[in-house]
């Protein structure tokens, strides 16, 4: 049993994150800002009349396409003549089915696999966090059908989060084992996503803006859900419709900056030298004329998911409030930081009364120390737990952290992220469990594993970062 042993505590739990959830499904927030209207179609500010539209073509990747991509069609028929998104492995769903539960991982959360369709919008699901070869052929596709885009063409872009990994489309010269070395380097050195994508950008065909580059002259819409914090549009998804305010420089001098530079593949570290030397064509920058007849727009991002779990602890009467949607660091010491305020609500160290629920919305990181199996939600559930087995409550007080990646799958698992409590250790160690131990090894999925305490969600086929949740009764 899960250490949140008390039924109503534990639904409530439940019911925030579902709640959370909810509130940024790709389809609704598809409809909020996209509409036709008689022979308009009106994407956020932006205005398009049908008569002069030839042809509409669908791009795309990210762990949301496939709802995005079945509202568009719906909202669409008959006119979108072709389209190809990349999705995640097991993320093809146009009508996500999930629930949210708290246990251990069975065989039935593995995702299913199978290509499918949103009309004439085909869906390839391809590897994340790692690029696979289904994900270059994916993104060749949508290199080729942005080829063919005319100036009386419309060009959509649905972009969400895991799209930088989703369009592995190297530069010439750069093959896709040697990206996906780099790709690995990357996430596995600390540096976080505006620092992983400024490299990507600079070793892409299609990111960095080049998305918009192969599209012109044709006008391009992106639709984008947002899982980067503070919604920066050059960073989502490696920002393939957006101007670049990075170079070649910074991708080399975030590479050494991590120490990483001579473990890169040496074509990669050719090219971005040719690039700092001037030797490449930069990355579109904003004074490029292409981008009048761009328009990017965000649906949905991290603080609507935020917002809604705020809302629900509120309507199940527990005291809730929005501490940021800036949250970001290390996962083992965010871990700590949670553990810090609810110890200072239970011990009446803070103006937030109990019951109250503390949310927390952003992406920390991991810098991989051991050989373990984990996701940055676990390991900050752990570090957490760590940190509340100090705790001394009065009788009846508990404390729950939850963290949680709002696409279902955290990390290289099956997982959508853990719990903590202040009696998680104490579980653990009559199972003769260590947990400084596995959290030390990266190895925070079999702890939590063993305890039941994982949060399960199965795909969510939405991703605007992560959830860390604080309840103390």
């Amino acid at each position: 049993m899960s250490s949140l042993t008390d039924a109503g505590r534990r639904e409530v739990v439940l019911q925030v994150m579902r709640a959370a959830l909810r509130a940024v499904e790709p389809a609704e927030a598809l409809r909020r800002h996209l509409r036709r209207e008689g022979d308009w179609l009106l994407v956020g500010p932006q205005r398009y009349r049908l008569s002069e539209v030839d042809r509409i073509l669908v791009v795309g990747a990210g762990k949301a396409g496939a709802a995005m991509a079945a509202e568009l069609n719906a909202q669409l028929p008959g006119r979108i003549v072709a389209g190809v998104v990349n999705v995640k492995h097991g993320h093809t769903a146009t009508t996500p089915h999930w629930d949210v539960r708290l246990g251990a991982l069975t065989g039935h959360d593995a995702p299913a696999a199978g290509d499918v369709a949103a009309g004439p919008i085909v869906l390839i699901e391809a590897g994340h966090p790692t690029p696979d070869a289904a994900g270059l052929a994916g993104a060749e596709a949508i290199a080729a059908l942005l080829e063919l885009a005319a100036p009386r063409d419309l060009v959509i872009a649905l972009l969400s989060g895991g799209g930088s990994a989703l369009l592995p489309l190297p530069v010439t010269g750069v093959s896709l084992d040697e990206y996906r070395t780099l790709n690995e380097l990357l996430l596995r050195c600390g540096a976080d996503i505006t620092e992983i994508n400024t490299v990507r950008k600079h070793c892409s065909r299609l990111q960095g803006g080049q998305m918009a580059r192969l599209a012109a002259p044709a006008p391009l819409a992106a639709l984008i859900l947002s899982d980067v914090v503070g919604s920066p549009l050059d960073v989502i998804a490696s920002g393939p419709a957006t101007p670049d305010p990075t170079t070649y420089a910074d991708a080399l001098a975030l590479l050494r900056r991590y120490d990483v530079l001579e473990r890169t593949p040496t074509s990669i570290v050719r090219h971005l030298r040719q690039g700092e030397a001037g030797h490449v064509a930069e990355t579109p920058k904003p004074d490029d004329p292409m981008f009048a007849q761009v328009v990017n727009v965000v649906i949905g991002d991290n603080a609507s998911a935020a917002r809604a779990a705020v809302a629900e602890a509120e309507r199940l009467g527990v005291n809730g409030v929005l501490l940021t949607t800036f949250c970001q660091g290390e996962a083992r010491e965010v871990g700590k930081v949670a553990a810090a305020l609810a110890q200072g609500v239970a011990a009446g160290q803070s103006d937030f009364a109990r019951p109250a629920c503390l949310v927390l919305g952003g992406e920390t990181t991991v810098t991989v120390r051991g050989g373990g199996i984990g996701g940055r939600n676990q390991e900050l559930a752990l570090a957490a737990a760590v940190a509340l087995d100090r705790l001394r409550l009065d009788e009846g007080a508990g404390v729950a952290v939850v963290s949680l990646a709002t696409d279902g799958t955290d990390g290289p698992t099956a997982a959508a992220g853990g719990l903590a409590t202040e009696l998680s250790l104490t579980r653990g160690r009559a199972s003769g469990l260590d947990a400084q131990a596995a959290l030390d090894a990266n190895d925070s999925l079999p702890y939590l594993n063993a305890l039941e305490d994982l949060v399960i969600t199965g795909p969510t086929g939405t991703n605007v970062n992560d959830l860390i949740l604080v309840f103390v009764w």
